[in-house]
């Protein structure tokens, strides 16, 4: 397995989500993925770069070109981006076609402040993942890599699914 480090790119979505009692709604809130991490004992080394913070359907095509020169022009090989699941999916695409890196997407289902979140799990598939897996664009949400390119989300189901 490889002990290049891994570049954490952190977008917002779901994961960093917050729960705001005098608003009665959801935020996104500084990114938790620094402390997850600690919390974790990762000793694989990485760095974090909080990029943006946004609920993944208020992701515009900038954006998602904003994620792809960052990767691009990362020294890093392997790549972790936390992102909202809900177009996950358009950014595989979008970062699909960027040569000899790993890209892995990941995100949670429900905040990881929350205690029966499954942040936690995912972002250490995504480790796992961008670790072991050959260049390309990977999914890893509840407990299964998908090709990038190859999978959706079940709304209905609450899952990802191959296509």
């Amino acid at each position: 397995m490889s002990q290049e480090p891994i570049l954490v790119i952190t977008t917002g979505g779901t994961v960093d989500k917050q729960y705001f009692d005098a608003l009665s709604e959801y935020q996104i809130a500084d990114s938790v993925i620094p402390k997850l991490l600690a919390t974790a004992r990762v000793a694989h080394p990485f760095r974090v770069i909080e990029l943006l913070r946004k609920d993944s359907l208020e992701l515009t095509d900038d954006d998602r070109a904003l994620i792809a020169r960052t990767i691009e022009t990362a020294p890093e090989k392997r790549i972790v981006i936390t992102h909202g699941s809900d177009t996950m999916t358009d950014t595989a695409k979008a970062v699909a076609a960027i040569a000899g890196k790993t890209v892995v997407l990941c995100g949670a289902l429900s905040p990881a402040r929350f205690a029966d979140s499954d942040a936690l799990f995912n972002l250490g598939m995504a480790f796992a993942c961008a670790q072991s897996a050959a260049p390309g664009v990977w999914i890893t949400m509840s407990g299964t890599v998908f090709d990038g390119l190859k999978v959706r989300k079940d709304r209905a189901a609450g899952k990802f699914v191959d296509l």
